[in-house]
């Protein structure tokens, strides 16, 4: 075999471990989807069972939530959701112990579940106050021209 053959060996091993491919992880996709009535409910159980991947799939009628288990993508369970002809997005609800702030105006809805909120992101802060700063600023201490009443 002589050196030649050893080395063509050892990068033959070394570039087929480069070719294996990674597998994927079992990922759990959370969906909205606006259903009307169980028909609604059976079509698209049965669209999303048809994903490649999907091993279990869970609709809710009563929270329009559909949850696809398996060896899958967000963007093809979403695409396939879609063909469906239904208003779909990704599910935006986290539970409110999760949030910084619940009740900002962007993450308050009122057709949330119950005990949760939409996901904002943690930059979101609460931008209205009750009080005007003007206010607070006329009866300061530091401010030489302030109102004292005393």
């Amino acid at each position: 075999m002589g050196v030649e053959g050893t080395i063509e060996y050892i990068s033959d091993l070394l570039s087929s471990v480069k070719k294996k491919k990674k597998k994927k992880q079992i990922q759990t996709v959370a969906l909205k989807i606006r259903m009307d009535c169980e028909g609604c409910a059976r079509k698209v159980k049965k669209v999303l069972s048809g994903v490649k991947g999907a091993k279990s799939v869970d609709v809710d009628l009563k929270q329009q939530k559909a949850t696809v288990t398996g060896y899958v993508e967000a963007k093809k369970v979403l695409a396939a959701a879609q063909s469906t002809k239904k208003k779909v997005e990704l599910w935006p609800y986290v539970p409110y112990t999760l949030v910084a702030n619940p009740y900002v105006a962007q993450a308050y809805d009122k057709k949330a579940p119950r005990n949760h909120v939409r996901k904002v992101p943690d930059t979101a802060t609460v931008s209205e106050t009750t009080v005007d700063d003007r206010y607070i600023i006329m009866f300061s201490d530091e401010n030489p021209n302030a109102c004292s009443i005393m």
